[in-house]
């Protein structure tokens, strides 16, 4: 597909369709528990009842038990043990349940709401106190039901574990299948189990350096659809793309401002050399923040906007540096503890970073917290990478290897729980996980 810079094309909805479906190509991914706590809090997912949920209407509670369950932190009982089905709160037996072993017990019920939507109205009862531990009230759209099941899952998580859920956002990565020269590439998006996946961009070229804008309408990445590098950003909803960077040599490593103004991006020009810019979208104005003549790459955006990190071998190997956007004068070198640290990203929180250490030959994934400057080592494999964070900032997604291929593995940021999404084909790589979704 040509695109011609710096104007927006809109690609037809039956393309958009087409590629989403095309040819079985597209990588499904399968969830391993690597990883869990050694008690994990034991919890029951009753069926929904209601009129609806009678009419081969989808399995809410299916999705919210398997979400719970292969997050690592909850043990489901399985359905075949209950020996009631209640459907409110004031239904549940308690002391039965307790009994059972569960401490919690989600029930509700699907009912229908305006035009094809359902509503799902569920309450969470703690067994030990007999108390409603809350209630939620959610609409379903039938294009996506599974949304809707997402947000109960955030639902309970929230109100037992007290920090917001992630089950409702969604992952952007590439899957690549085949040997070179022939390699397939798609850019897909997908829930955050890797379910619902829908490609948005299939080539013969690679596909490179997905990034989220803020609001989570838009990616931004590397095409080399001609041949040479580009940065192209794309709206989900309307496939409108952009290529807002088509310059004479390297084009790479886009990250979205926080406002959605501006692109960080990593620019050789003819000269060869690497380093970082920053692009006004609207003007494509292009302010340059390094000039040296080390390699300066993988920029990335502090939470508030002020400053950027970035990877650099300026000290003589590749470490983490920050220096403010607005004067660029101050870079400052924040990485001591291994002799490669790289491809840094910021949590929500703006308290720590993400980023690639090296431990003897093995690269993994590590967490710098920036008040101390301590580092600790999450995961185990000998070639992870990419990482970044959930937009609760509870667990990172990075690209691992097993077997072989590329996966995406999950590990929460106190360590205790890992997970592994393979793919039945090909390798995936380059995850990035979007933020949370609008009111």
């Amino acid at each position: 597909m040509k695109i011609r810079p710096f104007v927006c094309l809109r690609l037809a909805g039956a393309l958009l369709a087409a590629l989403a479906c095309a040819s079985g190509a597209r990588a499904e991914l399968q969830i391993d528990i690597t990883r869990g706590v050694t008690d994990p809090i034991p919890i029951a997912i009753v069926p929904l009842a209601g009129v609806a949920a009678g009419a081969g209407v989808f399995d809410f509670a299916a999705v919210v038990q398997r979400d719970l369950g292969s997050s690592g932190r909850f043990r489901t009982m399985e359905r075949r043990a209950m020996r009631t089905l209640p459907a409110r709160a004031a239904e549940v037996a308690a002391a039965d349940w307790h009994a059972d072993g569960q401490d919690y017990v989600l029930v509700g019920s699907v009912s229908a709401a305006d035009g094809a939507r359902l509503g799902i109205s569920c309450d969470l009862v703690n067994t030990l106190t007999g108390q409603p531990l809350g209630s939620t009230r959610v609409i379903a759209n039938p294009a996506n039901p599974r949304a809707a099941a997402h947000q109960l899952s955030d639902f309970v998580y929230q109100k037992i574990m007290g920090a917001r859920g992630a089950f409702a956002t969604r992952i952007a990565y590439v899957a690549v299948d085949g040997a070179p020269p022939a390699q397939h590439f798609q850019l897909i998006v997908a829930d955050a189990d890797g379910e619902n996946a829908q490609v948005v961009l299939d080539s013969h070229q690679p596909i490179m350096s997905p990034a989220w804008s803020a609001d989570g309408q838009w990616l931004a990445y590397v095409s080399f659809e001609n041949r040479v590098s580009s940065i192209v950003v794309q709206q989900l909803r309307s496939g409108e793309r952009q290529r807002v960077s088509a310059r004479v040599g390297v084009n790479g490593a886009p990250a979205w401002s926080p406002d959605g103004r501006r692109l960080a991006l990593t620019l050789s020009g003819s000269g060869g050399n690497l380093d970082i810019y920053v692009l006004e979208l609207a003007t494509q104005v292009l302010t340059r923040i390094t000039d040296d003549p080390a390699i300066d790459t993988e920029p990335a955006w502090s939470a508030d906007g002020a400053d950027l990190y970035f990877t650099s071998d300026r000290s003589g190997g590749p470490q983490v540096y920050r220096t403010d956007v607005a004067t660029h004068q101050r870079v400052k070198r924040i990485t001591f503890d291994s002799a490669y640290s790289a491809r840094p990203r910021p949590s929500p929180d703006g308290r720590s970073l993400a980023l690639v250490s090296r431990e003897g030959s093995d690269y993994r994934i590590a967490v710098l917290d920036l008040a101390s400057g301590g580092t600790r080592v999450l995961t185990r494999g000998s070639l992870d990478e990419s990482p970044s964070f959930a937009p609760n900032g509870m667990t990172l997604i990075y690209a691992g290897r097993a077997g072989g291929r590329g996966t995406l593995e999950t590990v929460a940021i106190d360590g205790q729980v890992s997970q592994r999404l393979k793919s039945d084909r090909g390798d995936v790589r380059e995850p990035v996980w979007g933020p949370f979704a609008g009111p």
